[in-house]
């Protein structure tokens, strides 16, 4: 999957999600410093960590001390049509570990436990914990169990994905998630809870002001105001929102395929986004 430039359009890994984004924070930068001078990027910091994607389980402490005195941070994720992400559901992960006992299937079935069938009977009630209504989903996904096809399960499992708006819907699935393995659906099973809440919401009050004065310097720049939007995606601005700290999200290339084939960025909406981000570099240097 060669990068390429054609018809303005950029392709290759990364392109949208999200090289084009850590590319445009360094442009962003140097622009502020033409305008301001060096000494004008004092209380800026560019942070880049890579493991977003699996949950940032090793960046998450970085991510919330560095932003831990900041007045306002940006966020340089992708957006498939331009708009700013206002809105972000909080994640939960889980893995549900079901053991059981082996035996052989044909001679004494009898003498088994079968996790697997363990694992059958929760997975309705785990999928019954979402809340249409609250926003909240609930979603297993990965699912193994059993190692030949002669013998009874001894072991199983299954990943689950949560997405919920607030903290409080969060807490609710993971107390009522922890509720149903201590009450095991197949007699003689243990079932094991590994995971928890990963990423709080990034709830629209922590992007609100932000997202008005990007609004005011477009307008000021010639650009077309922005768009704002909520999405049930997480990103790394979860936390620093979720720790009361203003954040604007989206920031980054506009284009689609996000870990796909086809993933692509829109060339002409590189340099207007970048001096948008610029600008709202400023401001809040400026004060």
């Amino acid at each position: 999957l060669p990068f390429s430039t054609e018809d303005g359009i950029l392709r290759g890994p990364g392109s949208f999600d999200m090289l084009t984004g850590a590319i445009m924070s360094v442009h962003a930068t140097a622009i502020v410093a033409d305008h301001l001078g060096a000494g004008g990027l004092d209380g800026l910091s560019i942070l880049v960590t890579g493991d977003e994607e699996i949950g940032s389980l090793s960046s998450s402490d970085l991510i919330r001390a560095e932003a831990a005195e900041a007045q306002a941070v940006f966020v340089l994720e992708a957006s498939a049509g331009g708009a700013l992400k206002l809105e972000r559901k909080g994640t939960s992960n889980y893995v549900l570990k079901f053991t059981g006992r082996a035996s052989h299937a044909g001679l004494e079935p009898e003498k088994g436990i079968n996790a697997g069938m363990a694992l059958a009977l929760t997975l309705p009630l785990v999928a019954g914990l979402a809340d249409a209504e609250a926003g909240t989903t609930v979603v297993p996904t990965v699912i193994s169990a059993g190692t030949t096809s002669n013998t009874v399960p001894a072991e199983a499992r299954v990943d689950i994905d949560v997405r919920a708006r607030t903290a409080a819907e969060l807490e609710r699935v993971d107390a009522q998630i922890r509720e149903l393995a201590a009450k095991p659906q197949v007699e003689g099973s243990t079932t094991e809870v590994l995971g928890g809440i990963n990423r709080p919401p990034f709830e629209r009050e922590q992007s609100a002001a932000l997202f008005d004065r990007a609004t005011a310097l477009a307008g000021e720049l010639g650009l077309p105001a922005p768009q704002g939007v909520s999405v049930g995606g997480a990103s790394d601005g979860n936390f620093t929102a979720g720790d009361g700290i203003a954040t604007l999200d989206g920031l980054g290339a506009v284009g689609d395929g996000a870990h796909a084939e086809h993933e692509h960025a829109v060339i002409d909406e590189i340099a207007p986004r970048t001096a948008l981000l610029a600008a709202l570099i400023a401001d809040q240097l400026q004060g």
